[in-house]
């Protein structure tokens, strides 16, 4: 095992969101390099082979002094306005062109399908699987879930950290579980209905507590968080509880490692001073309680402050050899970068 294998499909990333303030003009980047955390000459540097590339409506108030607020030792961050879908769609129209703009360049392949990801990854090119964290931009009636599926979307997060019209966020909160409100409304039991039926995987993170129990009870599809980390070991709002996993584990689904660190951090703080045995100590724990088959990375590249040791795809060797030299075998560190995600969308997708 080299450093830079084996490769890594990711759960989440925010880079159109990134280059959608960066301005169009910074796409080209991606291609020949750029400050943040996710380009071709790091991907080839990391052995980043792609992952699920987040559609994200951000709130006028921005995040910038959310992100301040939660350097402190406790804090509970209002939750945003909710969003009407005509100003959301927009938006996510204006990123989802950032990503058909990357794919004409060559910087990446949108995959629809487990055959397209694996065929991408034998290439040597990025795979893209289209993913929206949060509805935002679906209409009452489901009619633009139906065009965003033929657009290539296989992964929705029905919220974000504020409501909408299927449900309720989990609000930044430290120290907090996601026992925060109530979970899923009746247009967001059709939603999630409607997405098994067409085969987009329903996204447990930033979901409540309540909206969690809903999902499990009305999709028959295995339980997905794609970011999410160990309650028991930084017990902030956004984290899931060993009863959560527990539910992610009983339906074969998958949990994917958040590098956010005010969800790793035992204190809950916004800093980036967290050493690489933080995320093993997830890991741990993680694999404790869903097993070895049921872990994936999440990163949240992006579109969070990260470890300073992991500060962009390129550092990722250091996450592969920290994993070995804590013990982890070849198989288990394989499973973990991407053959457990791989799996688990054949489960969910059917193929």
């Amino acid at each position: 095992m080299t450093v830079t294998t084996p490769l890594v499909f990711d759960g989440h990333n925010d880079l159109l969101y990134a280059l959608g303030r960066e301005g169009r003009g910074t796409v080209g980047r991606v291609l020949t390099g750029r400050r943040g955390a996710i380009d071709l000459p790091k991907a080839r540097a990391g052995g980043f082979a792609g992952g699920f590339f987040a559609v994200y409506v951000p709130s006028p108030e921005g995040l910038a002094d959310r992100f301040e607020e939660m350097e402190k030792p406790a804090y509970d961050l209002p939750l945003p306005e909710a969003i009407d879908w005509h100003d959301a769609w927009p938006v996510a129209l204006s990123q989802m062109a950032i990503l058909f703009d990357l794919e004409r360049r060559g910087a990446l392949r949108v995959c629809r399908s487990v055959a397209e990801i694996r065929e991408a990854m034998a290439q040597g090119q990025m795979a893209a699987v289209l993913h929206m964290e949060g509805a935002e931009a679906i209409d009452p009636d489901l009619d633009t879930l139906e065009i965003l599926y033929q657009a290539g979307l296989r992964s929705l997060g029905p919220v974000w950290s504020r409501p909408t019209i299927f449900g309720h966020g989990v609000p930044f909160r430290y120290p907090s579980d996601g026992d925060t409100g109530e979970g899923l409304t009746d247009l967001g039991v059709r939603l999630v209905r409607r997405c098994d039926a067409l085969g987009i995987l329903v996204d447990l993170s930033h979901m409540n507590m309540a909206g969690f129990r809903d999902v499990a009870r009305h999709s028959s599809k295995p339980l997905i968080a794609s970011h999410s980390n160990a309650h028991a070991l930084s017990p902030h709002a956004r984290n899931l509880t060993d009863g959560q996993l527990e539910a992610i584990r009983d339906s074969d689904g998958l949990v994917g490692l958040n590098f956010a660190v005010a969800f790793l951090r035992s204190d809950g703080r916004m800093l980036p001073n967290v050493p690489v045995e933080t995320l093993l100590r997830h890991l741990d724990h993680l694999i404790g309680i869903v097993g070895e088959d049921r872990v994936g990375l999440g990163s949240d590249f992006d579109g969070a402050t990260v470890p300073d040791c992991l500060k962009d795809i390129g550092a990722l060797p250091v996450l592969r050899r920290a994993m070995a030299d804590h013990g982890f075998g070849a198989e288990l560190i394989e499973k973990i970068c991407h053959r457990n995600w791989l799996a688990v969308l054949e489960r969910s997708w059917g193929g």
